[in-house]
Parts: C-alpha cells; structure tokens; sequence
C-alpha cells in the first residue's frame, strides 16, 4: 500500500511500492487517482447544508442517487430544490431503492419533479420472472453537479438522521465526503451505471472539469452485486495494516475470513479497534453484531459501543496514511449483494483528520471488555478443590449469592459509568434461545394446525413456480429469436 510504504528513495522500495499499488487497484477494481480536494461531512445536518447549496447552483446536470429519501421536512426540501432546478432547465436524474423507499415515499411525492421535467427511476421493485431479484438493493449514498462537486456518503435524505431535540433524541452520527477534481468522473460513471441498468442509459454529458483541484490521491470503488471489490480491499487493508486499523461501522457481521484477518493483525501488533452502534435501529442485527464480540476480544480487537442515539458511519482508517468513507457496511449484504459506493483515500491529512474525529467518537463510546482471569494462590486452588459440606435439611441458602450477583451487576453498571468500560456479559445464548424458541413454536403449530404451515410453504412455492415458468418462456423466446436471426442471416448470405 502506497500510504504504508516510504518514498521509494531506491530501488527495492519503489518495486514493493509499485507492488502494492497494483495489488489494492486489482483488489478494489478501481485505479489510484491523484489531484483531488476532499471535505470532510460529519452528521446529517453538514450533508444537508452541502447537498442542497451544491444542488441549488447547478447549472447543467444534478444526478442523485440515495437508499432512501423520505417524505418529510427534509425530504420535501430537496425535492423542492431539484423541481426548482428542473424547471429552470437543469437535467435532474434520481435513482432511489424501492425497499428503502417502502413506506418512506410514494409516486406522488415525486409527481412536481416529473411534471418539471425531471426524471425518477426506483431500483429493483419486484418483478415477475425474477423470484429473488429483489434481494439485491442500490444502497449508495451519492451526489453529482454539473460533473465538477461530488459527494458520497452513508448519509440518507430523511428527518431521522437530525434527530428529534423534543423527544431527546440526538442527531445520527454519520460521515461523508465531498470531492472536486477527476474522481468526480468517475462517480459520475457509477451513477450512469445505475441509471441505464433501469432503462435507456444517460446521454453523453459535456465532461466536467478535469483538472486538478488538490494533491489528495484516491480510489472510487463503486461496486456492484458479486463483484467484491470492497471486500477484496477490506482484507487487503487488514493484512497490510503494521500499525493501526481503527473501524466504524452500522451493522457490523463479520463473517469468519475477515474476522480472522483482523485477529491475525492484532496478533502481529497492530492496534485494531471496532465502533458499532450502542443501540441500533436495526436491533436484530445489533444481536447478530454483539454475538460476536467474543472472539473479537479474545485475539486483541478492542470493541467500543456508541453511547448516542444511533451511530451509522462506515469509515476505516489504518496507520494514518489510509481512510475509507462511504455506504459500505462490514457484512455480506454489502460486500456481496448491494451497489454500494466508497472512496478510499491515500492521503496523511486527510486520513489523520478521520483518526481525529475517531479520537472524538470514542470519547463518547463504552468498551467492552473480557472479565479478567484471576490467578489463583495455592491455598485458594486447595480450597476450591476440597468438597463442599452438605446443607443441613431446612438450612436457607442464597440470599447471600443473590445479594453478591447484585451488587456485583451494580458495580459493572458503575464501573462502566465511571471509566467508559464494560464487561461483555453473555450474548452468545440470546440468539440460540430466541431461535429455540422460534423453531419450538414452528414444531407446535405445525402439529396442531397443519394448514398455518402448509399454506404459506404452498402459495411461496407457487410464486416461484410462476416466476420461474415465467422467466424460462422469456429465455425460450431468446433462443428462438436468436436461432431464427440466425438462419435469416444463412439464407441472406
């Protein structure tokens, strides 16, 4: 990795240098690009004030692409923006993913875009022919003017992400960037991609400044589903971290080859820290996430718990030299199944202004910890060894051990308050009962009402068996068509 390697001052230097270069562009699948500017956007509210300043002086183009953007306050403020921007001639192009949207914004929240001229395309509804296809989802969070300012993020345009000051509830804590300078093509590129996977593709845009407008080196990794190039790169920054690999994430699943790639480098040395949400919006996963604390711990990650309303940044930053900003979450669904959009940046300022704010995030997070093994004496390992005496028949015991387990949950509880630690308690069970249980209820249901069970089994296989026929009579029809080109093309020939 360039940010890891010195200045190649002779030749051996220059080769690994060049080497590592060429492994993270092959890993990620995106080339390393020089002369950029990059801001730095915590929080919703500094998204917003960017976002909608960068929107309302468009002067050609304004290409949005968001997981959600809801019908509310902020919502209504950017749609008011773009229909503004539409109706004084600006092409406005929105991409936004129909599950996200589900329940946050219908067809008629859209309608006064239309009616200006802008144009609206949901990624992925469902559709007949394609049983599964609506597993996939376009989770970026991106923003294009005019092919010369660019954002990304894991920011969604909704109310949520502010808070509500009334009820108590704080501001999401989240990160983004802005770029000016050549990756801004390059995320112009990946909306385009979007964009003509749902219908006719973009026309052929005016290019967008391509000059330098900074010395920031990075890469744009806009992946697609099967495509891994976001994973590729996450386990390539693991084994090349020598002395610090500092994550934040949303939903963090990791799944068994990263999770042995972060330990193997805090085996070697290297300070790796994980940040995830103390609660989460999601609380299923915040389960799957805490299950699997325990391994962590055991090979040196240390883990801390946002203590806020709810902590949805995706970032990374390894030896201050390296740092990753974007919609990519630790898990399968976005290595794997999402289009997602990052940038990962090969520059120290920027990277040591990231490892700052982390520095910032962890002030208000708890550390889990491992309850400490105590050594014991010789006459201690004696005693625990010799038998127990009997309890004499109608001989009260417990209230004592109670009291103990009392008063020592109440000394974690203070001990976490006072020192921003605490002991990881047990998170492995809690899963394996609510699944126990799940599977028992099954068990009952399906003994005594059969037809609960069977018809929900029927009408799923029916719905496959539909899209499925109706999928092989599609391709049937290609080959057919494909088969008869071919003899016109014999016959004419």
């Amino acid at each position: 990795m360039s940010a890891q390697i010195p200045a190649p001052s002779n030749p051996v230097l220059s080769s690994q240098r060049l080497l590592a270069e060429q492994a993270l562009s092959r890993a990620a699948g995106a080339p390393l690009l020089g002369g950029n500017a990059i801001e730095l956007l915590i929080d919703g509210a500094a998204h917003y004030e960017a976002w909608l300043a960068a929107i309302r002086g468009a002067r050609e183009r304004v290409l949005l692409e968001n997981y959600i953007i809801r019908d509310d306050e902020v919502g209504r403020a950017f749609l008011d923006a773009l229909v503004e921007r539409a109706q004084q001639g600006v092409r406005v192009a929105v991409v936004c993913d129909w599950m996200g949207c589900l329940g946050q914004s219908r067809a008629r929240f859209w309608a006064p875009l239309r009616a200006a001229g802008g144009e609206v395309r949901v990624f992925n509804p469902p559709r007949l022919g394609e049983p599964l296809g609506w597993i996939s989802r376009d989770h970026r969070k991106l923003l294009v003017v005019d092919g010369r300012i660019g954002s990304l993020s894991g920011v969604c345009i909704s109310a949520k992400w502010l808070g509500d000051a009334k009820r108590g509830i704080d501001p999401w804590r989240d990160t983004g960037v802005m770029l000016r300078g050549p990756a801004v093509a390059e995320l112009e590129q990946a909306f385009a991609q979007s964009w003509s996977s749902m219908g006719a593709p973009l026309p052929t845009f005016a290019p967008g400044s391509a000059e330098e407008a900074g010395s920031v080196e990075l890469r744009v990794i806009a992946t697609q589903p099967a495509t891994a190039g976001m994973y590729r790169l996450d386990q390539q920054i693991a084994a090349m971290a020598r002395k610090s690999l500092w994550l934040t994430d949303a939903y963090f699943v990791g799944i068994a080859p990263y999770v042995q790639a972060l330990a193997a480098a805090a085996q070697d040395g290297v300070d790796v820290r994980l940040l995830v949400p103390g609660s989460s919006d999601i609380p299923m996963v915040a389960g799957m996430s805490r299950s699997g604390y325990r391994p962590l711990l055991k090979a040196g990650i240390r883990v801390f718990e946002w203590n806020g309303s709810m902590l949805h940044a995706k970032t990374a930053v390894a030896d201050g030299r390296w740092a990753r900003v974007g919609s990519s979450n630790l898990n399968v669904a976005s290595w794997l199944n999402n289009r997602e959009i990052d940038v990962a940046v090969e520059d120290a300022g920027f990277a040591t202004q990231l490892a700052e704010q982390y520095e910032r995030d962890l002030g208000n997070a708890t550390e889990i910890v491992l309850l400490p093994r105590r050594r014991r004496t010789a006459a201690e390992s004696i005693r625990h060894s010799e038998p127990r005496p009997r309890r004499r028949p109608g001989e009260r015991r417990g209230s004592s051990s109670r009291a103990a387990a009392g008063a020592l949950r109440l000394a974690n509880s203070v001990s976490a308050a006072l020192s921003n630690r605490r002991v990881l308690g047990d998170t492995e069970t809690g899963p394996l009962l609510l699944g126990t249980l799940v599977l028992a209820v099954v068990a009952v249901v399906a003994m005594l009402w059969p037809a609960v069970i069977g018809w929900p089994i029927g009408l799923f296989a029916a719905w496959f068996a539909f899209n499925l026929g109706i999928r092989t009579w599609r391709m049937r029809r290609r080959h057919r068509r494909r088969v008869q080109e071919a003899e016109d093309l014999r016959s004419t020939s």
